[in-house]
């Protein structure tokens, strides 16, 4: 059933039933048919007047809801940089029954907004190409303070060059670069890091240290949500070549990883390769145009819900739900639909959890159609809506935000008291407040390292990571014997993160003996700390698995590390995986100066993998002609050379055909 329009008082408003029946289409007063799971609830909350066209969503402490509210222009991106039609809206619920019914401009003229986040006491707007951050200093409901908090400087037509803000556990600020525009970032006592490839960047919340996570030569990576560890969950479009019903997906953003599609923005020197081929996937979608993320942390929707991620699917008018279990040093997911609709103008873009643990899910639409090949109608007449999804069962939560602490007041020993808090928002709004304590917080930080919860536990390394202080560095170093492994994985992420060099030992224990999830995080860390010490310990570690993705990561700290000669050693390893991991990080790293001849002899080599590799090194490396030719051109003299292995040689000596060097002897060989 369409809605109907009705003039009203107030302007048009949509007239139809408010609830959805669990498991069955029905239709809500926004219009939409939405299907939830048997036991759940789905209701507007907030819809025109009070917003028209929402695209994401962000709560502040109080509970209020900033919402990024679309004109429905399509015009080209410069024109609406130009003109700046958007705004944001702050919608509130006065009493109390979770359905929105003030709205005030919090901020208007804003560009196309693509991300809203809460931090500090100021709404963070991703508004192509930059970051605002928004302030109401008055309390009038208005922001009346703009600052250009991150400038991006490109604007693609699509203006897909940047997503975001997100919070992350850490204390920094995530955020996505798509489009292939070249950005450049001026690097204190290093040289510019320039790219035309897709990012995830994280910095301070003073946008110092800015720094690349995950490169990519996908379209759009969108959302960023985090593991209960620390991981990095993202959604995005174009995550490989289409073909076969596969385009989309999530990844699991592992440290210094080069995700798909295959692309020549991956080409440039500032990209470090660890193997010929690009990260995997964690999930492909299809072409679903995946854009909000979020981790589900609160019981409210049962034990079995805890931590799965919610996926909005734009294209395919559903949301996804997906459970996240270990899989070696990654993931993989359980998948199923959580909410569908057969009303192909529910066009998701943004889902977030609420402190009473319901699910709030932003509907945009059907206006949006720039770039979009699903979407070539533009309908901005059909307005979208948020919906609150409950569990019918769910005991209600009091005080859910935690309003009725006086937090001015509590000690740094309250406030620890707090970490392991059953109330999400209470939990991180303790760690934000002992943060701000700085140094003497970390008495109570310390106590709370000895709690019984891990919550409390992982709370308090996140804290640490907060407070630029030697004894908060001591506090993560002690999380990494902890005897859960969220929480060792949490401490490797913090010496990481700060480079901590006093956790090098701990770091190295864990690579030996922790779980493959925890080794990975651990040769990270070990690879920013950059001490050449690590590498025997890197390389010994190489030769104990054949796990994927924490090959990567070992390869990936040989290169950050940069020890040439060190690395060497693993070239005399008996073990072809440690051989094809030295090769390739000494080729990869600064100063690597590998010898064109220690590749080009292995392409010969016996392990199928380590000649691979060295072919694809050998490939990357059109000035090692000569040598290319010149090994060429001995072992096909070989008298005990095999007819089998003649056409091996011949057919790798057709793939460096490029240069006149080689392209010579492929004349010669082949005539």
């Amino acid at each position: 059933m369409r809605a109907r329009w009705l003039p009203g008082a107030a302007g048009w408003f949509w007239a139809t039933a408010a609830m959805v029946v669990a498991g069955e289409p029905a239709a809500t007063n926004a219009g939409r048919r939405l299907v939830v799971p048997e036991g759940f609830t789905v209701e507007r909350v907030a819809g025109s007047p009070l917003v028209e066209r929402p695209i994401t969503a962000a709560f502040d402490e109080q509970g209020r809801l900033y919402v990024a509210d679309s004109s429905g222009s399509n015009d080209k991106v410069q024109i609406q940089l130009e003109k700046k039609p958007h705004r944001i809206v702050r919608l509130e619920d006065r009493n109390g029954d979770g359905v929105y019914d003030d709205s005030v401009v919090f901020a208007d003229g804003m560009m196309f907004p693509e991300g809203t986040m809460w931090l500090d006491g100021s709404l963070y707007v991703a508004a192509p190409p930059s970051i605002w951050k928004l302030t109401d200093t008055d309390g009038d409901g208005v922001a009346d303070d703009r600052v250009e908090w991150f400038q991006g400087k490109t604007l693609t037509g699509c203006a897909n060059d940047l997503h975001g803000p997100y919070a992350g556990p850490d204390g920094w600020v995530y955020w996505c670069k798509g489009a292939f525009a070249e950005q450049t970032y001026e690097r204190p006592g290093k040289s510019p890091f320039v790219t035309s490839a897709a990012h995830i960047f994280r910095s301070r919340p003073d946008g110092s240290g800015i720094e690349p996570v995950m490169t990519g030569g996908m379209d759009n990576p969108v959302d960023v949500a985090f593991t209960p560890g620390g991981e990095r969950i993202f959604t995005s479009t174009f995550i490989q070549q289409p073909g076969g019903g596969l385009r989309d997906g999530l990844g699991h953003a592992v440290y210094g990883g080069l995700f798909g599609k295959t692309n020549r923005v991956l080409d440039a020197p500032s990209h470090k390769w660890t193997s010929p081929h690009l990260m995997p996937a964690l999930l492909h979608m299809g072409p679903a145009a995946p854009c909000g993320l979020t981790r589900y942390e609160s019981s409210a929707f049962g034990p079995e819900y805890r931590d799965n991620l919610f996926a909005c699917y734009f294209n395919l008018h559903k949301v996804g739900r997906h459970a996240l279990t270990p899989k070696g040093a990654t993931f993989e997911t359980k998948d199923e639909d959580f909410i569908t609709s057969p009303d192909l103008d529910f066009h998701p873009t943004d889902v977030i959890e609420d402190a009473d643990g319901s699910l709030l899910v932003v509907d945009t639409g059907g206006w949006y159609k720039l770039c979009c090949p699903s979407s070539q109608l533009s309908k901005p007449d059909v307005l979208g809506g948020v919906y609150r999804v409950r569990r019918k069962d769910a005991a209600p939560i009091a005080d859910p935000r935690g309003l009725k602490i006086d937090w001015k007041s509590r000690t740094p020993a309250d406030l620890a008291a707090l970490l392991g808090d059953p109330r999400p928002a209470v939990a991180r709004r303790a760690v934000a407040a002992l943060t701000r304590a700085g140094k003497e917080a970390l008495p109570a930080t310390s106590n709370a390292l000895r709690a019984s919860s891990p919550e409390s536990r992982r709370n308090a390394v996140w804290t640490t990571a907060r407070i630029d202080d030697e004894g908060a560095r001591g506090l993560a170093r002690l999380a990494l014997a902890d005897p859960d492994e969220t929480v060792r994985q949490v401490a490797g992420h913090v010496a990481s993160l700060t480079r901590d060099a006093g956790a090098a030992h701990a770091l190295s224990r864990l690579l030996r003996n922790d779980s493959a999830a925890n080794r990975r995080v651990a040769a990270e860390a070990l690879g920013r700390i950059g001490d050449k010490a690590a590498v025997p310990a890197l390389l010994a570690a190489l030769g104990h698995t054949n796990d994927p993705i924490l090959t990567h990561s070992l390869t990936y700290a040989l290169i950050d590390i940069a020890d040439p000669k060190g690395t060497a050693e693993g070239l005399k390893s008996s073990d072809p995986a440690v051989k094809k991991a030295a090769l390739t990080a000494i080729d990869q790293m600064d100063g690597g100066g590998l010898d064109p001849k220690t590749a080009v002899d292995l392409l010969t080599a016996a392990d199928a993998g380590l000649k691979e590799t060295a072919g694809w090194i050998v490939g990357r490396h059109p000035e090692w002609a000569e040598t290319v030719a010149g090994f060429f051109r001995d072992q096909l003299k070989r008298d005990d050379l095999s007819a089998a292995d003649r056409v091996d040689l011949e057919r790798q000596l057709a793939r460096f055909g490029g240069t006149p060097a080689v392209q010579e002897l492929v004349t010669e060989t082949l005539a």
